[in-house]
């Protein structure tokens, strides 16, 4: 009877010692996973707010942490200091293509117009003709070249402000303003159009897919020539293809088109088919846009350049 007794109070005190245990343990984690959230908390918000400014680029956004004067302390206000260095470096800069965009194009602005007035004088000879014809061409060579470098300034920033674009109306309207060109050089432009809609600036948009238009026709080197400009929806992104026949085009050469001043072959600035910042354009705004260019060899010579740029489905 004694040691039936002295068995029942040895498994109570188990039982009640395993389920106190128990409770405690989970105590203990509870108010550990708390205090651990708490601490790290701070270190949250910055990881939070540093994804935030990565994925939308608006350098205007603080951490702004008021916590005690610690380790997180000091990490989130140097990030706010890092930050607002990067929104003064890219304000100057924007400043400065600003200002070299109106100091660059006024001189060769002027130059145009004196040497078109010089040509157009009913007393000027043929020699001078010739030679203010000449320097027309030159002079629009080099207003090309400042354009697309300033263009080229201004887009390798990430563009925070952007509205739905349609590549398929983009691309018809560039299309439509480079068919005189396409009928003079006899090249064949066909179009499939399909809706693909992305998020961006309306201006670049079409400044992309102008270059890559008149990359295509430019390269169409021998007469009838033909491209074909393709846009379509995919889930997650809205994609623009070009293709043209032209030239065969090495696959260890394609990288180098995209590079600024570089074509195939090791031309360079001073033939007929622009400064070579096209395609280095192209990437640069479809790289603000976060979107991605690729380039590949037709089959049969010339290029198929793909841009994928992130979709909207629902407008």
């Amino acid at each position: 009877m004694e040691r039936d007794v002295h068995q029942a109070t040895l498994n109570s005190l188990l039982t009640q010692g395993g389920i106190a245990l128990g409770a405690v343990g989970a105590a203990a984690v509870g108010l550990g996973w708390l205090m651990a959230d708490r601490a790290l908390r701070p270190v949250h918000q910055v990881t939070e707010t540093a994804r935030r400014v990565a994925h939308s680029h608006n350098l205007t956004e603080r951490i702004g942490y008021d916590g005690p004067r610690d380790d997180v302390k000091e990490l989130a206000d140097t990030f706010d200091d890092m930050l607002s260095r990067l929104a003064r470096s890219f304000d100057a800069q924007r400043r400065f293509v600003a200002n070299a965009s109106h100091e660059l194009r006024t001189p060769l602005a002027i130059n145009r117009t004196l040497v078109d007035v010089a040509v157009r004088r009913a007393d000027a000879t043929e020699d001078v003709r010739r030679l203010g014809e000449s320097l027309l061409v030159v002079n629009a060579r080099h207003e090309r070249l400042i354009d697309g470098l300033l263009t080229l300034a201004g887009s390798e920033n990430a563009v925070v402000e952007r509205t739905p674009v349609d590549l398929a109306d983009v691309a018809a309207h560039v299309l439509d303003l480079a068919g005189t060109e396409a009928g003079e050089r006899g090249v064949t432009v066909r179009r499939t159009l399909g809706r693909a809609v992305t998020a961006g600036d309306p201006v670049l948009m079409e400044r992309l897919v102008q270059n890559l238009v008149e990359n295509a026709i430019r390269h169409n080197v021998a007469r009838d020539g033909v491209i074909e400009v393709t846009t379509r929806w995919w889930p997650g992104f809205a994609e623009l293809t070009v293709r043209n026949t032209g030239p065969v085009v090495p696959p260890y050469e394609i990288e180098t088109i995209f590079e600024p001043f570089r074509r195939l072959r090791g031309d360079r600035v001073g033939s007929e088919r622009g400064a070579g910042l096209g395609l280095s354009i192209v990437r640069a705004i479809a790289t603000a846009h976060g979107g991605e260019v690729t380039a590949a060899p037709r089959d049969g010579g010339g290029l198929v350049v793909t841009v994928r740029l992130p979709g909207l489905r629902h407008v």
